[in-house]
């Protein structure tokens, strides 16, 4: 008897101890989404939700059937193509690759076979990321979110809520090459067509920010367009505040420098391309194949005004641009 019974408590505790075992078989056996993402984490946590958000809608839901591995390169485009090949070996079902062309490119780079779902500004096809936008044709597909193809409607906007700007001043971000040399290209087309003056001023640090806005007096910049990049967007406070030191009007392409004191922004809603982005995510980890997912588009675009920035620099917004922003900031 007592070795039945000693033989019982055994099974039991074999049993008990095989539990936890178990659970991280089932663990590792979910599927993981890889998400890797130029900036750092704390900067983009509405975006982040979202995609969750996005994968929801499909079905998936973090920790419990699906698992997500982030890679954040904290603004060091360097070191995408190393996160990139580190998802590629945990043999990741799918990559979202976000906040910059780079990452997109790096992803790309990295894996042939592996999914991956970019969201990018600026036509994916002349990136050479897919095939056309119908068809993507590869293991790629994604949302375009129309950043540069939107340059002229900006600069229109600024002429109009600026019409005395004759020199405006274009900020970019060096380091990250891609989204600089297209944000070039297409404002000083654009601002050609206008009869407009650029500088181009660079900052690839908060440092090299106090010192683009410092020379704006110097270069007598009437106006100034900030390029959309992911380091501008995690630095929206300083340059909010050396908008408003210098009285500089700023136009942008995000809504979140509006919001904390920027004149005023044109684009496509970012939090919505994220949740668009983890749609596609989920339908992927359901069977379907990048290269039958067409590439997104948006089809709304938001204007929003800071109206209390506005009166702080003695501008006053035209009737017909309050009434067709889609927001204006009190």
């Amino acid at each position: 008897m007592r070795d039945l019974s000693r033989r019982g408590v055994i099974g039991l505790l074999g049993g008990a101890a095989a539990w936890p075992l178990a659970a991280r078989a089932q663990q590792r056996q979910l599927p993981v989404v890889g998400f890797l993402d130029s900036r750092a984490a704390d900067a983009v946590l509405d975006r982040t939700r979202a995609f969750r958000e996005g994968l929801r809608e499909t079905g998936h839901v973090e920790g419990a059937n699906v698992t997500i591995e982030y890679r954040w390169a904290d603004y060091q485009m360097d070191r995408l193509p190393a996160l990139a090949a580190e998802l590629v070996r945990r043999q990741v079902a799918v990559i979202s690759a976000s906040g910059s062309i780079a990452t997109a490119l790096a992803a790309k780079a990295a894996t042939t076979s592996i999914p991956i779902v970019f969201g990018v500004p600026e036509d994916p096809v002349r990136l050479g990321l897919v095939a056309s936008l119908a068809r993507p044709g590869g293991n790629l597909t994604g949302v375009n979110f129309f950043n540069s193809e939107l340059t002229p409607k900006r600069l229109e906007l600024l002429r109009e809520l600026v019409p005395g700007a004759a020199r405006v001043a274009v900020l970019v971000n060096p380091i990250n090459t891609a989204n600089t040399e297209s944000t070039l290209r297409d404002v000083e087309v654009s601002a050609r067509a206008m009869g407009l003056q650029i500088q181009v001023v660079r900052a690839a640090t908060s440092r090299e920010i106090d010192a683009a806005f410092a020379s704006l007096r110097r270069e007598r910049a009437d106006a100034m367009f900030i390029a959309q990049d992911s380091f501008f967007n995690g630095r929206r406070l300083q340059l909010a505040n050396m908008a408003a030191r210098y009285a500089v009007p700023t136009v942008s392409a995000s809504r979140d420098i509006a919001e904390v004191g920027g004149l005023m922004s044109y684009g496509t809603n970012i939090t919505d391309v994220f949740r668009q982005m983890g749609v596609y995510a989920g339908r992927i980890l359901k069977g379907a194949k990048p290269a039958d997912l067409p590439v997104e588009q948006p089809v709304k675009f938001e204007l929003v005004i800071n109206a209390q920035t506005a009166r702080m620099l003695g501008i006053d917004v035209p009737a017909t641009l309050l009434a067709s922003a889609d927001e204006v900031i009190e």
